[in-house]
């Protein structure tokens, strides 16, 4: 189907819906007497009784076996908002009590700046016995086609105020295009779990004590690795050293900087564990050969590299005040792919790891149970489940059910204070939170897939495609269109498929009026889960912190 034709199918369903409502509003049409003329087949008056045993059938089976059914899933849906809320307020808690205490990496663990005055009197032996005392860094840059912002981050880390004498640039390119000209793996074995692998495995690398690793589109600033390797060099137990990652829209920020700063700086300050997030981090290499090094049995390679090390014994330490820039997801089919990628990932990887963590030596009983319960259960499965099922699902049906209960403390008390929890870190940005909302539960359709695709392992489960990038490319040569606008020719069906049933459980909700009014909530998801199918929402090239 053409985009074109499938738009013009939704919008007649939306114009057909809109006359019911009007026709039913203004009395010029008895929904009732429709109803009861369609069903009976032969009656042509309200009340004639003909043909009703259909309807007492289905309210019959309705109250006894599909009512029943869903009950189940509300209350397996409450137990998972519960599990939920309490998480987020936990991180979120400590995120904040951390900085009210004044909580600093620096206070935790020791740290002291690098360089020195060592043959001050001689300007040669200065500058010699200085950067002697710099231990050798590799910055590795893994890409794959991503010609529109490698220049961004190779002259990024170009600029880093590091000996030029003890830092080694590897650049692990996977590109097929045509216009790099230079060397190149034969093949994406292991994708970039497989680059970083292989890079570690020049001669040159095995003399370097620290690995940077930084996605093409990141651009760390020139202090970033004197900010980062004392940690590591100071505190022989620290493997990972993780800066903030600053990147995406404002409204995919109040989702992200949960997950990139309540979530890690929690982890941090408690059980010195968090996901390395692929990007804008430090490891030291003994820990990553101590590790079992790379890994591509998931698409999470980082997440997995970092589970293995902390099961090792190794701590984390993240520093929050450290921002590193980053380009956003350019389009609504890439961000869902990389949160496709990740969401699934993340599964998959529990899976994998349920066994290794209950039977690791170097972790104490506690760490296990943060690990398996809040690190993976809550935040890989529970989350993206009751966030579809109970929002997209349970409760729209429950408008055509009455025999159905929903606690009212379950759809709207615990969502209030989830969204207290993940807003108030970013009360600059209140006003888009109405939208954040909608565009999350569209989202949670793609990553509650993505979850049930890693953990059964299904077909797609291993896929990897990169993010694609737009970097100072957002307009073609003739700098006229746009080229986000040349994304935009494609329907995305499951989204149009869920607005059209979202829009029909509002206006049954609408028109019959049940306990439960939830048509407001219900047509903007409906509207939300319209426009993202039309491809609506696009976004420019976003370099700033947050």
């Amino acid at each position: 189907m053409e985009a074109g034709e499938a738009a013009g199918a939704v919008l007649f369903l939306l114009a057909a819906a809109v006359s019911l409502l009007a026709a039913v509003s203004t009395g010029a049409l008895d929904f009732t007497y429709l109803v009861t003329v369609v069903g009976e087949g032969s009656s042509t008056s309200p009340g004639s009784g003909g043909g009703a045993w259909w309807r007492e059938a289905w309210v019959g089976a309705r109250s006894r076996a599909v009512a029943p059914a869903l009950q189940v899933g509300v209350w397996a849906c409450m137990l998972m908002s519960v599990m939920l809320v309490v998480e987020a307020t936990y991180n979120s808690a400590v995120s904040v009590a951390a900085r009210l205490v004044g909580w600093r990496p620096e206070r935790r663990f020791k740290w002291e700046p690098l360089g020195g005055g060592a043959g001050a009197g001689d300007e040669e032996k200065g500058e010699a016995a200085a950067a002697a005392a710099y231990p050798m860094v590799m910055v590795q840059i893994p890409m794959y086609n991503e010609l529109e912002v490698y220049k961004l981050s190779i002259g990024a880390v170009c600029g880093l105020k590091w000996p030029k004498e003890r830092l080694i640039i590897q650049v692990l390119d996977d590109s097929t295009d045509a216009f790099i000209k230079y060397a190149t793996r034969s093949g994406r074995k292991g994708f970039k779990a497989g680059a970083l692998k292989k890079g570690m495995e020049w001669d040159y690398a095995k003399q370097c004590e620290y690995v940077a690793i930084f996605d093409a589109d990141f651009q760390p600033e020139p202090d970033f690795l004197l900010r980062t390797v004392p940690f590591l060099m100071h505190n022989q137990n620290v493997a990972l050293v993780q800066a903030r990652v600053s990147l995406l829209t404002r409204i995919q920020k109040t989702f992200l900087d949960y997950h990139f700063k309540a979530e890690q700086e929690a982890g941090s300050a408690t059980f010195a564990f968090f996901s390395f997030n692929g990007t804008a981090g430090v490891w030291r290499t003994e820990a990553i050969n101590d590790a079992g090094g790379w890994k591509d049995r998931t698409t999470v390679e980082d997440m997995d590299l970092a589970v293995r090390a902390t099961l090792k014994g190794w701590k984390f330490i993240y520093l929050g005040d450290l921002r590193v820039k980053s380009e956003l997801p350019s389009t609504y089919k890439a961000y869902c792919r990389q949160q496709f990628r990740w969401s699934c990932g993340g599964a998959n990887l529990f899976r994998k790891m349920i066994w290794d963590v209950l039977v690791a030596k170097k972790v104490s009983s506690l760490k296990k149970i943060y690990i398996l319960y809040s690190f993976f259960l809550v935040r890989r499965v529970v989350a993206p489940a009751v966030a579809f099922i109970l929002y997209n699902v349970i409760i729209p049906v429950s408008v055509m059910i009455p025999e159905l209960f929903l606690p009212i403390w379950g759809v709207a008390y615990i969502p209030t204070a989830l969204l207290i929890v993940t807003a108030i870190r970013n009360p600059e940005n209140l006003h888009t939170v109405p939208l954040w909302i909608l565009f999350e539960s569209v989202m949670s359709m793609h990553r509650l897939r993505a979850a049930v695709a890693g953990l059964l392992q299904l077909q797609e489960f291993n896929q990897w495609i990169v993010t694609k990038k737009v970097g100072n490319n957002a307009f073609d040569e003739n700098n006229e269109t746009p080229l986000l606008q040349k994304s935009r020719k494609r329907v995305n069906l499951p989204e149009i498929g869920l607005s059209v049933f979202l829009i029909f459980c509002a206006s049954y909700n609408l028109v019959f009026h049940g306990k439960n009014s939830f048509y407001i909530n219900l047509y903007l998801q409906g509207l939300a889960f319209f426009l993202l199918g039309l491809n609506c929402v696009g976004t420019l090239p976003d370099h700033c912190c947050f």
